[in-house]
């Protein structure tokens, strides 16, 4: 289930902005080390490369996503999360009219 927060993070205050905007994040760094970033997708269809793997969590709003070598596209809805393994990309579709994309990327986490 996903935290309604994290407490006990660092923040970095710069926002990590992709896509003339359409996507803004925060990186954030859990107390273990853990690193995250928050962020939200405005309508559009951004196509993301990784380095490390990383799990894309829905928090609210939806989006679809096509992993890279697939011609189909999947949902996802608040609650839900995908995998993307590492030194590869993704795409991301959020609908004309719909509301954005909230999400969490677990980087460095596969499964």
């Amino acid at each position: 289930m996903t935290p309604p927060q994290f407490d006990g993070v660092t923040v970095k205050t710069q926002a990590n902005v992709y896509f003339n905007g359409k996507c803004i994040s925060y990186s954030i760094v859990l107390s273990d080390g853990t690193q995250k970033t928050v962020g939200v997708i405005l309508p559009s269809t951004p196509n993301f490369h990784t380095g490390a793997p990383e799990v894309m969590e829905c928090v609210a709003g939806h989006c679809d996503y096509r992993l890279a070598g697939s011609d189909v596209w999947q949902a996802s809805w608040p609650g839900e999360k995908f995998s993307v393994p590492g030194n590869t990309s993704f795409d991301i579709r959020v609908q004309d009219g719909a509301e954005p994309d909230h999400y969490i990327c677990h980087l460095g986490h596969l499964g």
